[in-house]
């Protein structure tokens, strides 16, 4: 199934908790971790790096790397538990993943990202898929970005995620990347063109609906990240618009922060603390009258060291 929406991997955002919350509101969106290095994969704990509740399925673990072999065995760990796809980032440009030599400088390798998409692909028998950028620093003609989706697709990646703007990796933070770098949407349109049979899935910028289904004119897919977390009940809005199935319909957001609540409560018997999951809720009603009183109410009751599952059912009375 080819997944209209996904969320983007974002770090310090999409935890298990996130997940959870945002698999209430849709079962058509692709969910991803946030980056796992794989040596932590092989090395770490794997229960607090990988764990996550069957429903959030489907669930791709994307990974941060740039040895084919560990990359291929932490691969290899993710798929013995349970994801549903592997993807490798080439995109983040932060000064740590640019130390370790992985993230967006891979595009400067293309030959070692290749190398790593068949050590995995040779590994798993699920989906592997790449999150890229359209270039970097001085490299950001179309012609750059051809060739390097080319030569990873000969290691056997045939789906790719692309951030429509390049990574400027001296001098700019990742948020900074974020938002300086122009969006050049029309590079990853050529790319599909140019490329039919690849699942091409744009990156970067997407905040309302019309822009979204604007894209999947030229492209298969979109993903959304900052937007989603800042107004996650929109990308329940924008799959249902997009969905086939008239029949599923996203819950109510009263019902969403009761259904948190059940969630919250076998979350906390797990060692979770309400603020852990509360936090990520607080765009819940974005727009809605009322909503600053709400969130409010939620940032300081499950910040209190007695916070519990029913703090969240009490939090509706906010609106009364």
């Amino acid at each position: 199934m080819i997944y209209k929406v996904s969320i983007a991997p974002m770090m310090d955002r999409t935890d298990r908790h996130f997940r959870y919350f945002l698999r209430l509101m849709s079962g058509e969106l692709l969910l991803y971790t946030e980056m796992v290095v794989a040596q932590a994969v092989l090395q770490g704990d794997r229960q607090r790096l990988l764990g996550f509740d069957p429903r959030e399925e489907p669930l791709v673990l994307q990974l941060g790397g740039n040895d084919p072999e560990l990359l291929a065995q932490a691969a290899r760990v993710g798929a013995d538990w349970g994801y549903d796809e592997i993807n490798l980032n080439i995109g983040c440009p932060s000064d740590r993943v640019q130390s370790g030599r992985f993230g967006a400088c891979l595009m400067a390798e293309p030959q070692r990202v290749a190398d790593s998409v068949q050590a995995i692909v040779a590994e798993v028998n699920i989906p592997v898929s790449v999150k890229t950028r359209i270039g970097i620093d001085e490299h950001e003609d179309y012609g750059f970005l051809r060739d390097f989706i080319g030569q990873v697709h000969t290691g056997g990646c045939t789906s790719f995620v692309v951030h429509a703007r390049k990574a400027i990796l001296a001098g700019l933070s990742p948020a900074e990347n974020r938002a300086i770098p122009p969006l050049k949407y029309d590079r990853v349109y050529r790319l599909k063109a140019d490329f039919p049979d690849l699942l091409i899935v744009v990156n970067g910028g997407i905040r309302d609906t019309p822009a979204a289904i604007a894209h999947l004119q030229h492209v298969d897919g979109v993903m959304v990240g900052r937007q989603a977390y800042k107004e996650p009940y929109w990308v329940a809005e924008l799959a249902e618009s997009l969905s086939e199935n008239k029949l599923s319909m996203r819950p109510e957001r009263g019902q969403l922060v009761s259904m948190m609540a059940d969630y919250a409560e076998r979350a906390l018997g797990e060692g979770a603390r309400m603020h852990h999951i509360t936090r990520h809720m607080l765009g819940l009603y974005a727009g809605v009258p009322g909503a600053r009183a709400w969130r409010r109410f939620v940032t300081e009751e499950g910040r209190k060291a007695n916070a519990g599952p029913e703090m969240l059912v009490r939090s509706l009375n906010a609106f009364a």
